[in-house]
């Protein structure tokens, strides 16, 4: 049973995302009334309205423009966070996350790839971007931990970093050898791609990430036991009855898998797998039966709110989405830092 601090924790967090939610498809250089809305979503998925016909252009840019881009951001932050929870409970450390151990690297380098030698595989087709980007993201972290092995017998958190680091830096001078073989176009647009955005993405976009989130969520969110009993540590997991290894390959291969189908679609977001789940766990507290969900929740409502800035602060030109967040996430995390330092400080 739920106490009833948790009820309002999931009460609050839903409020913040069905807000952004609204606020993304209501907010832009066009503003379009909230009734208007719920008709041609009304419409176009049940095939009724309530209300008279919206103007001619309105169902084009919620529909085919607005209502996809709020959903990808809202798959793409609910992936991120979820993937940087899982990796932050496995390696019992608040700085994991897909960007710091080079995961979302390594899945860049491999949409890069598909993206620049336009790189069908037979029988994926379309899912050829996400698919690569997956592998390339879970063998790059199998690249990390094989040098963090090579390097210390102990899995320190501090050397998985530190190898993630170098990992991402070699990954970045393929990355820009590949951009630098292209021409200007095919640069220009690799590397606004790199900085992560959502926008003029459509559904097709949305179709590719939501088979590879729905799997990867499902994968973590019944991991939670297993992540509350490696906070104890692996052998005392061992002790209670976990089979870690086993469960270090769903929570590894799932964490993969939101991260490579999150970059392949929106370019590389930081921050959000770094901070969302280090604020809920402070709300919430270490239980990941409660830390992964609503992680997952706030991630995709910040993300829509990053996009929202992006588009609206400048207007009418955009900011990359990844620009945004690392605006916010990376004070933002500082601040957390230099709190839990002061506290452990206190505590002693």
């Amino acid at each position: 049973m739920f106490s009833s601090k948790t009820w309002i924790y999931y009460s609050v967090s839903l409020l913040l995302l069905f807000g952004a939610v609204t606020f993304g498809l209501f907010y832009s250089s066009v503003t379009v009334p909230v009734s208007h809305i719920l008709h041609i979503i009304l419409e176009e998925t049940a095939g009724w309205g309530f209300l008279d016909e919206p103007p001619g252009n309105t169902t084009a840019i919620i529909w085919e423009i607005r209502l996809p881009r709020v959903l990808l951001a809202l798959f793409v932050g609910a992936s991120l966070a979820l993937a940087g929870a899982a990796f932050q409970g496995l390696l019992r450390n608040p700085l994991a996350d897909p960007f710091t151990i080079g995961v979302s690297s390594g899945a860049a380098l491999g949409a890069v790839f598909v993206i620049f030698f336009q790189i069908t595989i037979v029988g994926l087709g379309a899912f050829t971007l996400p698919a690569v980007s997956i592998v390339s993201g879970f063998i790059t972290l199998m690249i990390v931990f094989g040098l963090v092995r090579l390097s210390s017998r102990s899995m320190a958190i501090e050397t998985i970093i530190l190898a993630g680091i170098i990992t991402s830096a070699f990954i970045g001078s393929i990355v820009s050898l590949i951009i630098s073989l292209g021409d200007q176009n095919e640069m220009t647009q690799i590397i606004y791609w790199l900085y992560g955005s959502v926008g003029m993405r459509g559904w097709s976009y949305v179709q590719l990430i939501v088979p590879f989130a729905v799997v990867g969520s499902l994968l973590l969110l019944t991991r939670y036991r297993e992540l509350n009993a490696l906070a104890l540590g692996e052998e005392a997991a061992g002790h209670i009855g976990v089979n870690v290894q086993r469960g270090k390959v769903f929570i590894l291969g799932g964490a993969s898998l939101l991260t490579g189908a999150a970059v392949a679609v929106s370019g590389t977001i930081g921050f959000v797998g770094l901070v969302i789940p280090h604020l809920v766990r402070l709300v919430t507290g270490p239980d990941h039966r409660h830390v992964l969900p609503i992680s997952m929740i706030i991630g995709g409502a910040f993300l829509i709110s990053a996009d929202i800035f992006a588009r609206t602060i400048i207007a009418p030109k955009e900011l990359p989405i990844g620009v945004i967040t690392a605006l916010i996430g990376a004070p933002l995390f500082a601040v957390l830092l230099i709190r839990n330092r002061v506290g452990k400080g206190k505590a002693i």
